[in-house]
């Protein structure tokens, strides 16, 4: 259990600093929408075959990160690009995920 904790933890560390780069580089218009899709999904791919178990606690910093992953799918690019609300909303959660500022506490991602 703590081995899988650990390692869950450990991938949402990592995959949260990609996550964060690509967010912004998106936002700022540096990297194509399919870009940003292929990242989710080789992030999902790479979750599965962690083989989290669904009893396993969940840290806050993970819960924004699928948070994030979930607004990323769910919206459309056209919604991504000029929604300031939710463009404010994913930057908020951005900055938490750099360790600035706290967790919106909209922000209720759960696991895949």
């Amino acid at each position: 259990m703590l081995l899988s904790q650990a390692m869950s933890e450990q991938f949402i560390e990592h995959k949260s600093q990609q996550l964060v780069f690509y967010i912004s580089r998106y936002l700022r218009g540096r990297l194509p929408h399919s870009e940003l899709h292929l990242f989710v999904w080789d992030t999902l791919e790479e979750w599965a075959q962690l083989h989290i178990t669904p009893q396993q606690p969940c840290t806050r910093r993970e819960q924004v990160f699928w948070h994030l992953i979930h607004q990323l799918e769910y919206w459309p690019e056209q919604q991504l690009r000029q929604d300031r609300k939710l463009r404010r909303s994913i930057q908020d959660c951005i900055c938490y995920l750099k360790g600035l500022g706290i967790a919106p506490p909209d922000c209720v991602g759960i696991r895949p």
